[in-house]
């Protein structure tokens, strides 16, 4: 009879809900699992969790107090980084996905305290890992573009001798520029069409904050105010040569590190292979000899 009740209770909860979800016009979870992937710049499907809980944070994110330097702070890196959220709504994911595995500390209490621990420090990891999310993916996207700088420094150089539009300069190397270039580059060019020319680039070079990107504005500025830049392109050239020899340095020296670990594996696995094939033959001449 019990049982009988809960299953009553279950299907009257659920046909309740459906009935009301229609009423109201309450979209289903694929539709908007749908709706939240199509505005990502990233094409892989939202998880059903991750759903729940980014609806959770839209809820939180209104009653959530935020200083005014930071939020304007985290908004440009939100943007600059491609995240099309709200600083508000960004933190508040990152409590909620840290609530929820606060949550498994309740277990572990009364199967095995000391794993509470275990769950605390996993707790504070995923909220560091959330909150700098933004900040990762501007780095690596900075970085990706910092590492054409050097040929766009180069070109620019060589299309100055035939032309001094800055405009169709940045438009012919769109066409070869890499992915998160050239989506910068599309930005400033429409930025460059709406407003004035150097407000744009300045919006440009705000935007990613890098050093060698802001030294090649400063020198497409000084070619909208009539200098000659063309030695200045050609020092920048030179210098951006030199970091990008010293940046593949930096990374070669993080490769040896790396392959260290399977080397030793490796050698464990031969050494694993002749222990063996010494057993066997040990054992193999003691059967004999008995």
């Amino acid at each position: 009879m019990v049982i009988l009740m809960i299953l009553f209770g279950i299907f009257f909860a659920a046909g309740l809900f459906l009935i009301l979800a229609g009423v109201f016009r309450i979209p289903t979870m694929q539709t908007v699992k749908v709706m939240s992937t199509v505005g990502r710049s990233e094409k892989k499907a939202a998880k059903t969790v991750d759903m729940w809980i980014m609806d959770g944070a839209v809820v939180l994110s209104r009653h959530l107090p935020m200083n005014q330097h930071k939020k304007a702070r985290m908004a440009a890196t939100l943007k600059a980084a491609g995240m099309n959220i709200s600083p508000e709504v960004y933190t508040s994911y990152a409590m909620i996905k840290t609530v929820f595995v606060l949550l498994g500390i309740i277990p572990c209490l009364y199967i095995f305290p000391l794993a509470a621990i275990i769950v605390l420090m996993s707790a504070v990891m995923v909220y560091f890992n959330e909150i700098g999310k933004a900040d990762e993916k501007l780095r690596e996207k900075r970085e990706a573009i910092e590492d054409e700088l050097s040929r766009f420094a180069s070109t620019i150089e060589q299309e100055l001798k035939n032309s001094r539009d800055v405009l169709s300069i940045l438009e012919n190397y769109k066409k070869n520029a890499g992915s998160e270039f050239a989506q910068e580059l599309d930005i400033v060019c429409a930025d460059m069409r709406s407003s004035s020319y150097e407000a744009a680039l300045t919006r440009f070079e705000a935007r990613l904050n890098s050093p060698q990107l802001s030294d090649i504005v400063r020198g497409l500025i000084g070619v909208l105010r009539g200098d000659d830049s063309a030695v200045y392109f050609q020092m920048l050239v030179h210098d951006f040569k030199q970091i990008e020899i010293q940046r593949l340095k930096t990374k070669a020296q993080k490769i040896p590190p790396k392959i260290r670990k399977y080397s030793f594996a490796m050698l464990m696995c031969f050494m694993i292979t002749y222990i063996i094939i010494i057993g066997y033959e040990i054992l193999k001449s003691m059967s004999s000899m008995m």
